[in-house]
């Protein structure tokens, strides 16, 4: 088990405000000078005000390529649930790296929230006793919540 990694937080205030943050697990042995996707908006994290907030993890690199966090935060402000709209910047990624030939030897993950407080996450990789989870507290309390994911990784 890793000790580090990064770490998405949102959260919506009494008068349905928006805001994220968002950490970067400082990845050992990294190229040096090398910028992740966190400090980057619209790739490890993005928030709008009017739609809600999204955060990845995993590879920072396709996350960039992609802007992962405004995609989900997009496809969100388009009608789509949190869950589905972070599947669909999963597959996005998936897509381009097989359009080019590149195996999929990495893994990332999306979590996000709308602004009716509603929870997704998703990512590339999975299985059915580790699946992607995402963690949230609401009126009706704490839970941790499944997402899916495209990929079945071997248990």
């Amino acid at each position: 088990m890793r000790a580090t990694g990064t770490i998405n937080v949102f959260g919506i205030d009494p008068q349905g405000n928006v805001a994220g943050i968002t950490t970067t697990s400082g990845l050992a042995y990294k190229i040096p000078g090398r910028v992740g996707d966190s400090p980057i908006i619209g790739a490890g994290l993005y928030v709008d005000n009017d739609v809600g907030a999204a955060g990845a993890t995993g590879r920072g690199e396709e996350v960039i390529r992609t802007c992962g966090s405004f995609f989900v935060v997009t496809a969100m402000a388009q009608g789509m649930a949190p869950g589905q709209a972070c599947l669909e910047a999963c597959k996005r990624i998936v897509d381009l790296n097989k359009r080019r030939g590149v195996p999929i030897d990495f893994n990332d993950k999306f979590i996000a929230v709308n602004k009716k407080g509603e929870v997704g996450c998703a990512a590339i990789k999975g299985s059915k006793q580790k699946p992607p989870m995402v963690a949230f507290t609401n009126a009706s309390g704490f839970t941790a919540m499944a997402g899916e994911y495209l990929i079945e990784e071997k248990a």
